[in-house]
């Protein structure tokens, strides 16, 4: 049961947007397992609803009607297939407020901030609204005598896509547009945590007329749903965004079937600053980077490398900011929320006790906030060594580990020396430097002088163990087509 009007409270105008079932063929399908799944408010651990828990077989079930949708979704004119992203696009910005507010319910996160991930969200759907339109036949300069070469370009068939509770709408769009774009049929598991923006993206998508099939959203208990996928020869690409850890399990499943993958994982991200930096900017910068979406992003600034001339005077303004963040309710709008389970603030007490174990300095934070209890004060560790868990592991939390170095060489190995290479942030004013160290990152992302670096038209991942493939831009559609080749005898 969905408590609409707790919704209703908090803003939302559109009620027929609160769905608790799952979206299979065009309809609301119940669960058939024991019980629905509770979902609760972050802030305060209030229960707001539940959503089906459905089957594997009721999983089965939702790729069979993908399947059954997916010659007719591949065989429209690439024109109407972007109409319809581009009609869904529109739906959502309109939808903006409403679908904020669900977010904020169901996730905690700043209200300004669900606002940002809403116009995030849509911006995918409008660059893959055009970019539909763009897959063709590729000539080919010949080989042979007498013979014609092109190259095709055709979606794969079912795409299956999971996506994480901490971005519950950008997740979702960035790969069912660009699945959608190529002529896939998709099927989609939200996390359980946070399934309400998903099933609320499906009521706008079917109101934008995207033909029954085309689009399943098949909620539940993750393994329940997501294993008869990795099993099932129709469903040709998988694209997950989570843990490191599930995502090595989830390629192990895969591989009996030989499944296009798109694994967007764990982020241990460093910055570096140095000494040539505009300090004020890099303060602020890195800021953004460490604490947006409360510390629970995969891009979020994990290790903060300072050259060790202007190490003390970046901490203090670094602490001075911190100590100077609004901790509260989403709805409040603050500039941290509550995190998103007890796993997490676990985590939290564990990285900071451990650093300060081994020798690091606690500048301000480091406890759990009356405000409830997943509140984590925002926390800077100072003097962290490079053996503290924090240093090794994806905080995902308001925990902010500073360190100082002296030497380009010595940071760059520093940096690198992890199985983690989503992205890295480096401060300075000198170009030479600027390039030499963006070179030797061994990162799929590099950010200079600046945080925002994520949007639709870039091909967002990372390298090592941070995942496979590439999402957003033209790259984001090529795990869901494949490339044939046409040989033709003219003689």
């Amino acid at each position: 049961m969905l408590d609409k009007d707790l919704f209703a409270r908090a803003g939302v105008t559109d009620l027929s947007l609160l769905r608790d079932l799952s979206f299979i063929d065009g309809g609301w399908v119940a669960g058939d397992a024991a019980a629905p799944i509770p979902v609760t408010n972050p802030a305060d651990g209030a229960r707001i609803g539940d959503v089906a828990a459905l089957t594997p077989a009721q999983s089965k079930a939702a790729v069979d009607r993908a399947d059954a949708a997916f010659a007719a979704w591949s065989g429209a004119l690439p024109q109407a297939r972007g109409a319809v992203l581009r009609r869904w696009f529109e739906l959502v910005l309109e939808s903006k407020e409403d679908l904020a507010r669900i977010m904020v319910l169901e996730q905690g996160k700043p209200l300004s901030e669900a606002r940002g991930e809403i116009d995030y969200a849509a911006s995918f759907l409008e660059f893959y609204a055009e970019e539909a339109k763009r897959p063709n036949i590729e000539g080919v300069t010949s080989h042979l005598p007498d013979a014609e070469v092109e190259l095709w370009l055709e979606p794969v068939g079912v795409a299956a896509l999971v996506t994480p509770w901490n971005f519950p709408a950008a997740m979702l769009t960035r790969k069912a547009a660009a699945a959608l774009a190529a002529g896939c049929s998709v099927v989609a598991h939200p996390s359980a945590e946070t399934p309400y923006s998903a099933l609320a993206l499906a009521v706008l998508a079917d109101r934008a007329g995207l033909p029954a099939g085309v689009l399943n959203i098949v909620t539940g208990e993750a393994p329940t749903i997501v294993a008869p996928w990795t099993e099932d020869r129709r469903v040709r690409a998988l694209s997950f965004t989570g843990s490191t850890e599930i995502g090595r399990l989830l390629y192990r499943q895969s591989a009996d079937t030989v499944k296009r993958l798109v694994l967007e994982l764990g982020g241990h991200a460093p910055v570096i600053v140095f000494k040539d930096a505009d300090l004020d900017d890099a303060v602020a910068e890195t800021m953004k980077a460490k604490f947006a979406t409360s510390g629970q992003d995969c891009l979020g600034a994990n290790r903060i490398y300072v050259e060790r001339e202007i190490y003390d005077a970046f901490v203090r303004r670094f602490a001075e900011a911190t100590r100077a963040l609004s901790v509260g309710r989403g709805m409040d709008d603050p500039d941290i929320g509550p995190l998103m389970n007890a796993r997490a603030v676990a985590k939290q007490v564990e990285h900071v006790r451990d650093a300060l174990a081994r020798g690091a300095t606690l500048a301000c934070g480091g406890e759990v906030l009356d405000h409830g209890p997943l509140f984590f004060a925002p926390t800077v560790l100072t003097d962290v060594p490079d053996d503290a868990l924090i240093m090794r592991e994806e905080t995902f939390g308001p925990v902010a580990a500073l360190t100082p170095f002296d030497s380009e060489d010595e940071v760059v190995a520093r940096a690198n020396d992890s199985e983690f290479g989503l992205v890295a942030y480096v401060h300075s004013l000198d170009p030479r430097r600027i390039y030499r160290v963006s070179r030797a990152l061994q990162y799929g992302m590099v950010a200079v002088n600046r945080t925002k670096v994520t949007g639709a038209p870039i091909p967002f991942g990372g390298m090592k163990q941070s995942g496979v493939g590439r999402e957003g831009a033209r790259r984001g559609m090529e795990a869901f087509m494949e490339v044939k080749y046409l040989c033709r005898d003219w003689r």
